[in-house]
């Protein structure tokens, strides 16, 4: 509650927040808010302008832009929070057992960890999708396999910090289980940092996902997504530059409104950080705040 309160004091997190929400249950209810079938050609609307038929137009195939766009939600955006979702459970499991427990479990998860963190992002991401084949469903699978090392590293040094506090250790002299101290001592204290790190990263991987399908690795034709949908205007997008508008706003405005909610969502979790926000002026950006507190730590 407390956090939903400070960050209802945010107009530009609520508003991120409410476009976040409506996009979703778009992307969800496609079939309902989508005017025309995505993937119906009419050729006699190639290249159509817009009408109340058609508000946003049609491609190169007399396809409705409109209905791909709304479409192209599910792979752009609900397919990546599932993928997030999973890579953070599987970091979070390895990052609290490498955190807790230390030692030989510590030791062979960050070794795991850092063979898979020392390759560059995309040139993995490349690499099985070269061994299993293009697609959108590959592309996921490697997403998967790329994150959930960051994440474990990152919840990992999270657990660290309150493994050794008093109260876990009291909880260990007193006989309690270390999964029950785990999941009532431990998650608690972790889930803003989870939160945080979670959220955070979500735009980037939206821009990743769109731009695997821009460079045709990602989900195929005649299927719609937003980085496809700029492949796909590519060709004319000086004679036809509203084409690549659609899509390319929908993911600036998309992307942009998880950074600003992960922005907020890091203040809201932070108490220095809501001092240091309420001390100065509304809205803040959060690089300028923690750019003071450096200073003064300094």
């Amino acid at each position: 509650m407390r956090v939903l309160k400070n960050i209802s004091k945010d107009k530009l997190a609520v508003i991120s927040l409410l476009a976040i929400v409506v996009i979703i249950v778009v992307g969800i209810f496609a079939p309902i808010f989508s005017p025309h079938d995505p993937n119906q050609v009419n050729m006699t609307l190639r290249y159509a302008g817009f009408s109340w038929e058609y508000l946003l137009g049609n491609d190169h195939l007399g396809r409705c832009i409109l209905s791909r766009l709304i479409y192209g939600i599910r792979p752009s955006v609900l397919w990546v929070l599932v993928v997030l979702v999973i890579s953070v459970l599987i970091g979070a499991i390895l990052g609290f057992l490498a955190g807790y427990f230390r030692g030989t479990v510590d030791a062979l998860i960050m070794r795991a960890c850092d063979i898979m963190l020392s390759f560059p992002g995309y040139v993995m991401a490349l690499a099985i999708v070269g061994i299993l084949g293009v697609g959108l469903e590959n592309i996921l699978i490697a997403f998967i396999l790329i994150k959930w090392a960051w994440f474990a590293r990152i919840i990992r040094t999270s657990v660290m910090q309150y493994a050794e506090s008093d109260y876990v250790k009291f909880s260990k002299a007193s006989g309690t289980k270390d999964i029950k101290i785990i999941y009532k001592h431990i998650v608690p204290v972790t889930f803003s940092d989870i939160a945080v790190i979670s959220s955070s990263s979500i735009g980037s991987m939206i821009l990743q996902i769109s731009g695997f399908s821009f460079l045709g690795l990602g989900i195929q034709a005649p299927n719609a997504e937003w980085g496809m949908m700029l492949n796909e205007a590519r060709e004319v997008m000086f004679t036809r530059p509203e084409l690549m508008l659609a899509p390319g706003l929908a993911i600036i405005i998309v992307v942009s409104a998880f950074n600003f909610l992960s922005d907020a969502l890091q203040v809201a979790l932070d108490p220095k950080l809501v001092n240091s926000k309420n001390m100065h002026q509304e809205n803040v950006p959060l690089s300028k705040i923690m750019l003071q507190e450096k200073e003064v730590a300094n």
